[in-house]
């Protein structure tokens, strides 16, 4: 979609940080014109896409905060579904410089607890580059995840950095990640993230409850090679409907070791509502599964 001036102004300015003054329910109307090319109807909403925003601006419950924080939520987590399904914390800090890396194994991953983006991950202290690490742990640390995409629950997770035990990939040399979407409590579909780092990119797979690939795309291309179904999927179905218990919509995401689930994060705004469908038919498809609370 061709942009126009104002959309390209809106875009830019917002990139830079420059539209932080401006109200959600403003900015994010703006920022859906500028995508999509149309008006965001939050009177009558349809879509995925514009349900994402609705909830934005209307479902504000505070227990989102912690379900997003990337510490908070394993304690959170572990309360409901136990302890065994979360992956093992090594430690928590407030700043890079306060980690004590002779603690920490030969093998182990870095994240910021409040965005997107913000991992390390070393698989060998000996050869790990510290400063490189600290230097993008450090930009994350500094990052208002909030108001790229107004996704209201990271507005107040306090920035910090945790160190999680490494899973082991597999022999492809990654291990895939799977992403359960939960619709008012019920699985309805499934997507990987596949070839993270290959020369063509990323890939994401859309899967039914039976695991058969679905005929649709999010933003990026669906991974034609064959995927096999987790042997721990019926438990993952299972752990993924307690969690969103009560809610709208969010994701749930899992990994899987040796046959066994572990939880990786919740995520209320999948691409933050701004990710187009092909064929754009299956926004409004994924939009009729979602019963909208009272906005009271």
């Amino acid at each position: 979609m061709k942009l126009n001036l104002m959309d390209k102004v809106f875009l830019h300015y917002a990139r830079k940080g420059k539209l932080n003054w401006m109200s959600d329910e403003r900015y994010l109307k703006k920022k859906y014109h500028a995508v999509f090319g149309k008006k965001l109807d939050l009177k009558n909403p349809q879509t995925f896409n514009e349900k994402m925003q609705w909830l934005k601006l209307y479902d504000r419950k505070p227990v989102y905060t912690t379900m997003v924080d990337k510490y908070e939520a394993k304690k959170y987590a572990a309360r409901i579904i136990g302890e065994e399904y979360i992956i093992p914390t090594l430690g928590v800090w407030d700043s890079f410089d306060e980690i004590d890396f002779n603690t920490l194994p030969e093998k182990f991953v870095l994240k910021t607890t409040h965005d997107c983006g913000g991992i390390v991950i070393c698989t060998d202290k000996k050869s790990f580059d510290l400063q490189s690490a600290k230097e993008k742990i450090n930009k994350h640390l500094k990052r208002q995840y909030f108001y790229w995409g107004r996704e209201w629950p990271y507005k107040d997770v306090k920035p910090r950095i945790i160190a999680e035990k490494y899973l082991e990939p597999d022999s492809s040399g990654e291990i895939c990640d799977y992403k359960f979407m939960c619709f008012n409590g019920k699985l309805k579909c499934v997507f990987t993230c596949t070839d993270r780092f290959s020369d063509d990119g990323l890939k994401v797979t859309f899967f039914d409850i039976d695991w058969n690939k679905m005929d649709f795309t999010r933003h990026y291309p669906r991974d034609e090679k064959n995927i096999a179904c987790p042997l721990s999927f019926k438990k993952m179905i299972e752990l993924a409907e307690v969690l969103a218990a009560g809610i709208a919509f969010v994701r749930i995401d899992f990994y899987e070791v040796d046959e066994k689930p572990y939880l990786g994060e919740i995520t209320f705004f999948p691409g933050s509502g701004f990710e187009e469908f092909s064929p754009s038919q299956w926004d409004k498809t994924l939009g009729d599964w979602i019963v909208l609370p009272s906005s009271n």
